[in-house]
């Protein structure tokens, strides 16, 4: 396999060591600025998951408006709130839960009746605690587990007198970013003293098991109540208001309460009357209220059918935090490419249905971590290598123009659309000029390097604009003369005319520079061309490592070696008849000047002779 480039290793380094690091932090607790996404996704989830009917456990008697009505005044006094509290206990409920406080006295007969009330059934009292912001956050790091519950400042508590006649229990919850409350914290604390939650308290007088507090859960009987940091046990509403049994207490005043739903039931007792405050936004009712959560989290108590998230589930977490960003990125560096997008896409919604399908299933694997972890290392990836592709690209679009500098640009162009164009050679029909400068050579050895350089500079400067504007292509330049094929990258009728006319505009452009040039520069050289149409082999020379384009064959030689034969008889150019013919009346209108033959001549290296055309200009 392909060793990844330095960056991709680095880039997934750092992204393994992001992922970690926000994995290491939630592992603590929640992450503040992942909290609200976490939030809404797990609203969104709890929507997807749809209502659920509640295991018939809890039945919730509620100070509605009707109670009120029937009353006659909001609050309850406490005399027709005993009434209600009598009319349940008849009906033989396992525990009665008053989830209201009772912390300031009312008139004494009031008070007196609801004491006695309370003394003679099996109820739990609400206390509350006031903490420093509304959310109860776990911010200790200490090993020692009770010293992360929350920690209020101080607990609000019934009265002694009702204090004395039933249990109490912290009825506080604990809000996300949304409002919704999303845990019920399982202890409290305040300075060194802690507290049960009213939920835990209800259960254990309603079961007869005192609650036993471990590591990272809660053992009440035989079963255990897995939590969250800090004791923290996570809620999963059933639905609206209302999906857990709610009856008014009107009913019990009239003595209307259904014995089957009172009878071996946790009762509790609330207040959802109109404006009453406590109510609280759920993923399905804006405005749940209090004492729906409170009998939301008993039941789940009981019945063991909330959300798990405890230390193991954060575990998990942690592994997709890591995981998920390097599959991501790992995938986006593998193949940068649709290809690389869609199996990205597939590994993100693989992960999504297993988080929703685990959420399902009662397991709170985070979803917002995973985000957190992998956006931002995806995205810095992405835009690096946007980054790199385009200093890439620009890297690709000197280099092309500096090759086309020194390749023809038409073979340039096609060697970029097609990387194959003559990768095996081709014999085709081509015309080839040879140009030459005569006496440079001695010329050279008496003008220095620098003269030099700028004669051979204007000379490759005029050949390639000459030959680049009748269609030809320079195959390469050979010291001071320069080799020239019509027929590449593919062979074309007017190749043969297109040569003719690149030949006469040569030998007119060549003239033109001689006569700027010094004249101890111009009287020490001349020029030669030489033409010829015929069989060449096409092909790229060279290993893997750097190739050229060039043609090869006796049509090569043949063109080469007429340069001698214009030189010899003072010409400018030597044409071979075979390229005249070819050409036919399409090279008329380029032939101005004198056109000698055809000759009969001989070339050096080569049997028989070959008629060849001599050009001379008219000046």
């Amino acid at each position: 396999m392909r060793r990844p480039p330095l960056q991709t290793l680095i880039a997934l380094v750092l992204t393994a060591v992001w992922g970690l690091g926000l994995g290491i932090m939630n592992l603590h607790g929640d992450i503040p600025f992942v909290d609200g996404a976490e939030a809404t996704l797990t609203n969104l989830r709890d929507t997807i998951g749809g209502s659920r009917q509640p295991p018939d456990i809890v039945t919730i008697v509620a100070i509605d408006d009707e109670t009120s009505r029937v009353a006659g005044h909001y609050p309850l006094p406490r005399a027709t709130l005993a009434k209600v509290v009598d009319a349940i206990a008849a009906l033989g409920p396992k525990a009665i839960a008053l989830d209201m406080l009772l912390i300031d006295p009312g008139d004494e007969a009031g008070d007196a009746a609801l004491e006695q009330s309370l003394k003679r059934t099996n109820a739990v009292l609400a206390a509350a605690g006031i903490f420093p912001e509304s959310r109860q956050r776990v911010a200790d790091d200490s090993k020692e587990p009770l010293a992360r519950v929350p920690s209020a400042l101080q607990f609000l508590e019934p009265q002694e007198r009702f204090a004395g006649a039933a249990s109490t229990g912290v009825v506080n919850v604990q809000t996300d970013k949304t409002g919704t409350p999303r845990f019920v914290p399982m202890l409290f604390r305040s300075g060194e003293r802690i507290e049960p939650s009213f939920s835990m308290r209800v259960v254990s007088a309603a079961t007869g098991e005192q609650p036993v507090v471990i590591s990272d859960r809660i053992k009440i009987g035989g079963h255990s109540v897995y939590t969250d940091t800090g004791y923290l046990m996570p809620l999963s509403f059933y639905g609206p208001r209302g999906t857990i049994r709610t009856l008014s207490a009107s009913a019990a005043l009239s003595g209307q309460l259904p014995e089957a739903a009172i009878r071996d039931h946790i009762v509790v007792i609330g207040a959802t009357v109109t404006g009453g405050g406590d109510v609280f936004p759920t993923p399905f009712d804006p405005v749940l209220p209090g004492v729906e959560v409170i009998s939301t989290s008993i039941t789940h108590l009981i019945a063991r059918d909330g959300l798990i998230r405890d230390h193991g589930i954060r575990y998990i977490d942690l592994y997709f935090a890591v995981g998920m960003p390097l599959i991501i990125v790992g995938l986006l560096a593998w193949r940068r490419n649709t290809i690389g997008l869609i199996m990205a896409l597939c590994a993100i919604l693989a992960w999504l249905g297993i988080n929703i399908s685990a959420f399902k299933h009662g397991f709170w694997l985070s979803a917002a971590l995973p985000i957190a972890a992998t956006v931002p290392p995806a995205l810095l990836f992405g835009a690096a290598q946007i980054w790199l592709g385009r200093r890439q690209a620009g890297r690709l679009a000197a280099q092309s123009e500096r090759l086309q500098r020194i390749q023809a640009p038409g073979l340039a162009e096609h060697l970029a659309r097609d990387p194959a164009f003559l990768a095996e050679p081709v014999h085709q029909e081509a015309a080839v000029v040879f140009i030459d400068i005569n006496g440079f050579t001695g010329l050279s050895e008496t003008i220095g390097p620098t003269a030099v350089r700028e004669l051979l500079n204007g000379f490759y400067h005029l050949v390639d604009e000459e030959v680049t504007a009748s269609g030809g292509a320079i195959t390469s330049f050979m010291g001071d003369g320069a080799m020239i094929l019509f027929g590449l990258p593919q062979p074309k009728r007017t190749d043969p005319a297109n040569a003719a006319r690149c030949c006469i505009h040569l030998a007119g452009r060549m003239r033109s520079w001689l006569a700027t040039l010094p004249e101890e520069t111009a009287s020490r050289i001349g020029f030669k061309i030489g033409a010829h149409f015929g069989t060449i082999v096409a092909s790229r020379l060279g290993d893997g490592g750097r190739q050229q384009i060039t043609a090869t064959g006796d049509t090569v030689n043949v063109a080469s070696r007429l340069m001698e034969v214009a030189a010899s008889n003072g010409a400018e150019i030597a044409i071979s008849d075979d390229l005249l013919l070819s050409a036919g009346s399409d090279s008329a209108p380029y032939i101005e000047g004198r056109l000698d033959g055809p000759i009969d001549t001989s070339l050096r290296g080569r049997a028989g002779s070959l008629t060849v055309w001599l050009w001379h200009s008219r000046v």
